[in-house]
């Protein structure tokens, strides 16, 4: 058994901030089960690793002791979550709602430990709730706090549209707070404005405010942008073992300490300042990707599955095989200009990059290298394009 000290330094880590700690640590002194609450929208069916940071944050508090209260959120889904968007979101059904639900479960339990979480749905008191509480609940929080938020507000100066049904949201979300009465609310950090809204309405309501807990955004494996299946840069948790090692393996080195703080269990002294030791010289990235590939992959495959994954990636390295599920691109047969290809594929930026890979020699067509940057090849069947040794592509003939 852990001292509540000890319990909040574990629980303290990859987290980028605890409103108020103290808070928190006068919780854990009671020595009682807190109710940890964590809100989710399935607006989709998928689950991956970025969503996992707050996942394996709810584990560690049931390793604990504590009880996760889980709220499935079928009605403000269908409002929409307006955080850090730019412009409304599109509406989704309440079947729609429900049917990604049951698919987010399945691989929210991957991580969670299902017996010591509850499932909540907020339709259970929304659907419920007469407009008289609404009115009551909307009168606690004015249109001035409201555009205290960065992206209402970024919205509202440039003329972008605010529909009134998303001022909704951040006082239902804390409304689900009051419903469950949670002692911890989780969130990533664009979800700071929503728990506080948790915090304001417990107290309203009499209820002892939760603390929030927040935690990073995870970037996605371009290293720029967060990750999100629209933007293509993320890994899922439904994906291969071999396709998840290929990922991590080809990350960008500075995302290798934050992976293995947010998506491990490795020791904090042993990950610390891993990114400057890189730039030092003095630890080489490719045993580290392969280590954290290795801990991940295991995680969600078994450590057989990874292992034989790691094997293969390593045969991909070299050029002894090809990575499962490469893509495909179908053209009419005929010419093609190999630095429009690159472009299409998303391994380049522009043309002028693309003939810079081929004037170094980086890129070959069925293993021949193409060194003239104006040369055209002929897509007569099923060719292979690379680029380095990391990228593969299928060129396809109509």
């Amino acid at each position: 058994m852990l001292n509540p000290e000890e319990q909040l330094a574990l629980l303290r880590r990859g987290t980028v901030e605890i409103i108020p700690e103290t808070e928190l640590l006068a919780y854990l002194q009671k020595g009682i089960p807190l109710r940890i609450k964590m809100g989710v929208d399935p607006t989709a069916p998928d689950v991956h690793l970025g969503h996992t940071v707050v996942m394996r944050k709810l584990r560690a508090f049931q390793d604990l002791g504590h009880q996760v209260v889980l709220i499935v959120g079928d009605y403000t889904a269908t409002v929409g979550d307006p955080s850090g968007k730019n412009k409304t979101r599109p509406r989704l059904s309440h079947e729609e709602v429900l049917e990604h639900s049951k698919t987010y479960q399945d691989q929210f339990f991957k991580i969670v430990d299902r017996t010591k979480t509850e499932i909540h749905f907020n339709g259970s008191w929304f659907g419920k709730m007469p407009f008289s509480e609404v009115t009551r609940l909307m009168s606690q929080i004015t249109v001035a706090q409201m555009l205290e938020r960065e992206d209402f507000a970024k919205r509202y100066e440039s003329g972008q549209p605010i529909s009134l049904h998303e001022f909704l949201y951040p006082m239902m979300q804390g409304y689900d707070s009051v419903a469950i009465q949670s002692h911890v609310e989780l969130g990533g950090t664009d979800q700071k404005f929503n728990i506080l809204r948790g915090r304001e309405l417990q107290k309203i309501e009499g209820q002892s405010p939760q603390v929030g807990v927040l935690l990073p955004i995870l970037l996605g494996t371009d290293g720029r942008e967060k990750m999100s299946k629209s933007l293509g840069n993320l890994i899922g948790l439904n994906e291969s073992a071999q396709s998840m090692v290929h990922k991590l393996i080809n990350i960008p080195d500075d995302l290798i300490e934050s992976y293995f703080t947010l998506l491990t269990h490795r020791p904090l002294q042993e990950t610390e300042g891993l990114t400057q030791k890189i730039k030092d010289g003095l630890q080489n990235p490719v045993e580290l990707k392969q280590a954290l590939a290795l801990d991940i992959a295991t995680q969600y495959h078994g450590e057989v599955s990874a292992q034989e994954a790691l094997a293969q990636e390593k045969k991909i390295h070299s050029g002894e095989a090809l990575p499962e599920d490469i893509p495909c691109l179908t053209l009419a047969a005929g010419e093609a200009w190999p630095v429009t290809l690159l472009v299409q594929l998303g391994w380049v930026k522009s043309n002028g990059e693309a003939r810079r890979f081929i004037q170094n020699g980086g890129v070959s067509w069925d293993d021949q290298k193409i060194l003239d940057p104006q040369a055209k090849v002929q897509v007569t069947q099923t060719h292979l394009l690379k680029l380095g040794k990391r990228n593969f592509a299928h060129i396809k003939a109509l």
